[in-house]
């Protein structure tokens, strides 16, 4: 479809306003062409002449004139006045009225729009989000949806000046075919003369939506990155990449307005040239009764004089319309649903498990992706259990853990709950049962209390209290400045990632979820946090489905199945014991990881000996120092304080040389 086709499906959305705005222009115009033609007796009956003869002129002037001819003596000016003054009036009346229901309408499409660009985002399956720029949504959202707005504004003005165009055509062709055929005929060059640039518009507006584009994914791009940008001190050149699209996108909106400010001058000299010829024609087509003609000459130009100026805005409004067409063809693919994956929800309410789950000879790729990412999973995962899912990088967990919250859908198989597809459910209803707690944890820029009761508005202080303390939480919000009303930055920048965890943990504890997935959350945690995360998630598995994807082996050693994945498929299924006894796949991977802890165990304490056997050696040294000292510079005033002096510094060496002997078994012993 084209923009202009699209412009008016948009419309449709809207049809009363739609009705209303054409209904006014229309009454707008024909008071506008009734002052025209009442204006001509007014100026004639102001300057003293006689009307002229009635007799072969045209119906709309003859109409006119017997009109002003029926009014008696003095009172005809200001009838004609008053009658000039009422149509005028009605005119702007009805001109007001439609502009002002033209803004409402266009507001009511925009509103309309960007509405059904939110629900797009909120119902689109995360494959969409994977394969689109962040930067793209939020441009078509704000720019493009803007640059359409000002499309439908302008559509609405087409509309009303095409009904005035058209009222004083019929005006024109009603005094005189002949001029107005020669006028058409001038006008029509004017308007290929606008064509050109009506052209250039369309080209300026393509390149000003790529510039816009690229700048607002740039932008994105920086703040969201804007850490790892001060890490590598690279803040001068991402100036100049943001200074430079800038300024293309500055250049492309000033070709953009330079092309449409040149319309208006083009068209006011075309005018006058049309004045001119129109002014000839009509002395050569009325030269033997040009006297008698005089009027509706006057009456054709005054006519005439009043539409060169709306057609003028008609070329620049078609102007501005074809500037904007490529934002209005990309608001309509993004409004599309078709074209984007969108799950189709089921219509069972999910409320409790109580059998388990089963994935059924699931496999699965990514859309658009011909590599297997699951293959033939079968897995039985029984209420209240704890199933962990272990594995090298690219093993398929997390890819796994999304079927549960149907975040994807198999390729092929089915997840089963109590034995029950997972399709068929509320999709809603599923996810609301739920508690997903991950590495990357997502805190708004809100408070504490915002970000702890986020998707659960009937919980209230108490409930957070307690979900707080269950999470180990509670100490380090109630010392942050404000508590739990502390603002704590985009996504939680003023919180350390252990806090940070502790927080999603208690916002599960909340939801009081019926099954859990745990996605690597200690996995980039430091010992101290670890430990009090570990402890809160214990406290949060309790009595619960859960699934935990985990690094360390060392956290998972007490789940009730271990589930060892490779390349999307499942090698081993089974205990912590039973998995080390078989020497298989989890058993390789808990000795790797556990010599490597190990080695990190014996660095760590060989660099605290090392330190350790500084510290005692300078304790030792310092006070035999000391006894030497005054020795050496002869302080002592008594042989037996000097002997006595010898003595300690003989028993500091000695217990130096011990301490010495001991930290060396130590070292050695590690």
């Amino acid at each position: 479809m084209s923009p202009n086709q699209l412009l008016f499906k948009f419309a449709l959305k809207s049809p009363w306003l739609m009705v209303l705005t054409v209904a006014f222009g229309f009454s707008g115009a024909i008071f506008n062409g009734v002052s025209i033609t009442l204006i001509v007796p007014l100026i004639l009956s102001l300057i003293g002449q006689d009307l002229p003869s009635t007799q072969r002129m045209p119906p709309l002037i003859q109409n006119v004139m017997d009109l002003s001819g029926s009014f008696a003596g003095d009172y005809k000016v200001a009838i004609l006045t008053f009658l000039v003054l009422v149509a005028i009036f009605l005119k702007n009346v009805t001109t007001y009225l439609s502009g002002l229901i033209a803004v409402r309408f266009s507001q009511s499409l925009v509103r309309n729009l960007r509405l059904d660009g939110i629900k797009i985002i909120l119902d689109v399956d995360l494959d969409f989000y994977a394969k689109m720029k962040t930067g793209d949504i939020v441009n078509r959202l704000n720019t493009e949806m803007s640059r359409t707005a000002n499309s439908i504004r302008s559509l609405s003005q087409v509309a009303i000046n095409s009904i005035t165009i058209l009222v004083f055509i019929v005006i024109l062709t009603s005094i005189s075919w002949q001029l107005t055929l020669a006028s058409t005929f001038v006008l029509m060059i004017v308007a290929f003369l606008n064509q050109f640039f009506v052209r250039r518009a369309k080209i300026y507006g393509e390149t000003l939506t790529e510039k816009s584009r690229a700048l607002t994914n740039k932008l994105l791009e920086t703040l969201a990155g804007i850490r790892l940008i001060k890490t590598v001190a690279n803040e001068k050149n991402e100036y100049k990449q943001i200074a430079q699209l800038i300024r293309e996108r500055e250049q492309s909106e000033f070709q953009s307005q330079a092309n449409y400010l040149i319309i208006s001058p083009i068209n006011e000299t075309s005018g006058i040239v049309a004045l001119l010829l129109i002014v000839i024609c009509g002395r050569y087509l009325f030269s033997e009764q040009i006297e008698a003609i005089s009027a509706v000459l006057l009456t054709y130009l005054l006519v005439l004089f009043r539409l060169l100026p709306v057609v003028g805005q008609l070329n620049g409004i078609r102007s501005r319309l074809a500037n904007t067409a490529p934002s209005v063809l990309v608001v309509s693919d993004y409004l599309r649903r078709e074209n984007k994956p969108i799950m189709q929800n089921g219509t069972e309410r999910f409320e409790k498990l109580h059998e388990g789950i089963r994935f059924d000879n699931v496999t699965f790729h990514y859309p658009d992706h011909d590599e297997i990412a699951l293959e033939d999973i079968n897995l039985w995962i029984e209420r209240g259990e704890t199933i962990a899912l272990v594995g090298t990088s690219g093993a398929g967990k997390s890819t796994l853990a999304d079927l549960l919250p149907r975040f994807y859908d198999p390729t092929s198989g089915s997840v089963l709950l109590d034995g029950k597809d997972l399709r068929s459910f509320d999709v809603a209803t599923v996810r609301r049962s739920m508690g997903v707690v991950s590495q990357d944890t997502f805190l708004f820029n809100n408070s504490v209390r915002y970000n702890l009761t986020y998707g659960c508005p009937w919980a209230g202080e108490q409930e957070a209290i307690d979900a707080a303390k269950r999470a180990n939480a509670y100490e380090f919000i109630m010392n942050l400045p404000y508590g739990f009303e502390t603002e704590i930055g985009d996504r939680g920048v003023m919180l350390s990632g252990g806090q940070r965890q502790r927080l999603a943990i208690a916002r599960a504890l909340i939801r009081n979820p019926e099954i859990l997935i745990l996605d690597e959350a200690t996995s980039a945690l430091d010992t101290v946090s670890e430990r009090l995360v570990q402890e809160a998630i214990d406290e949060l598995c309790h009595d619960r489905t859960t699934l935990v994807i985990a690094h360390r082996l060392s956290t998972i050693r007490k789940a009730d199945k271990i589930v060892v994945m490779e390349r999307g498929r499942v090698l081993e299924v089974g205990n912590h014991e039973e998995l080390l006894t078989r020497g298989g796949q989890y058993a390789k991977l808990y000795q790797a990881q556990f010599s490597a802890e190990s080695g990190d165990a014996i660095q760590r304490a060989r660099r605290e000996t090392l330190i350790n056997t500084s510290y005692e050696v300078r304790t030792r040294l310092n006070p035999m120092i000391g006894f030497l000292n005054l020795l050496v510079d002869d302080m002592v005033d008594s042989s037996e304080e000097r002997q006595e002096l010898t003595h300690e510094a003989y028993e500091a060496a000695v217990r130096l040389l011990k301490t010495l002997q001991f930290l060396e078994n130590s070292a050695k012993s590690v």
